[in-house]
């Protein structure tokens, strides 16, 4: 579980968040949200230690990390995975090599340990034979894949995951999604996704927090979300006539009277 109490981060006086708090629980996908500008990604980053917040607590399983200094920080970030939003797999490695870096990183194991440990997690991510290739030899969904197999190759606690989907097709970044949401129940990973796609959000929000201009302006569940009331959230969201219609029978499946609707 990773707690946010309280945070607040300014760049040169300008406030970028604001008193955000929330709960992020172990074995569900919880969700960042917001238009561009709200926050999101520096929310993110302070739950990482990129950014150091100007006030307030980032608590990974009750414990202080924003106090955490040297070893002690050091510790719990090796049990953080983390998916890039552009993959970032080293093009001068193979895809095997990109996987073992973070073993090399931080364990001694033999070299044998080692390949069967990315064996393991590349069968996880349903990807077979493509040890030696390059990532300029793999599709998009591939390299996603191959980061994703990365991020988890040790055995990490919490994962953050940002934009897993930028620069997908709707049926690959499903692909994506189903994926994480898989490893997250199977390991019961604290996972946290930065995202744009609303289909994620239906898909796998288990928790969803949406930001605006800095705020914490609405939480929930992706089931809570479509009767939510909350006029920023609704235009964010559902803005066309489409998803607004999409809204309005997800609400009546919600509540059983799909089939009234049609007759």
């Amino acid at each position: 579980m990773i707690e946010v109490k309280n945070i607040r981060k300014s760049f040169n006086g300008k406030v970028i968040i604001d008193d955000v708090s929330a709960v992020m629980k172990a074995g569900q996908c919880n969700l960042i949200i917001g238009a561009s500008g709200s926050g999101k990604t520096v929310l993110m980053k302070c739950m990482v230690g990129l950014f150091e917040p100007d006030s307030g607590e980032v608590l990974y399983d009750g414990q202080n990390f924003t106090a955490m200094k040297g070893k002690e920080r050091t510790d719990i970030r090796k049990e953080i995975g983390m998916l890039f939003q552009g993959s970032a797999l080293f093009d001068s490695l193979t895809v095997e090599q990109n996987i073992m870096f973070p073993l090399n990183m931080f364990t001694d194991w033999p070299q044998r340990k080692k390949l069967e440990r990315v064996n393991e997690v590349l069968a996880r991510v349903n990807l077979h034979d493509v040890n030696k290739k390059y990532p300029a030899e793999l599709s998009g969904g591939m390299k996603k894949r191959v980061a994703l197999a990365r991020a988890i190759v040790l055995n990490p606690k919490y994962l953050f995951c940002d934009e897993p989907n930028s620069g997908l097709d709707p049926q690959t970044s499903l692909v994506i999604d189903r994926l994480i949401r898989e490893i997250t129940v199977e390991y019961k990973i604290t996972t946290v996704v930065n995202t744009h796609d609303m289909n994620s959000l239906m898909e796998i929000g288990d928790y969803i927090l949406y930001m605006y201009k800095g705020k914490k302006e609405w939480e929930g569940s992706n089931k809570e979300i479509i009767f939510s009331d909350n006029q920023r959230l609704n235009e964010f969201i559902f803005a066309s006539e489409f998803l607004k219609d999409a809204k309005e029978m997800r609400q009546l499946e919600a509540m059983g009277k799909v089939n009234d609707k049609k007759e």
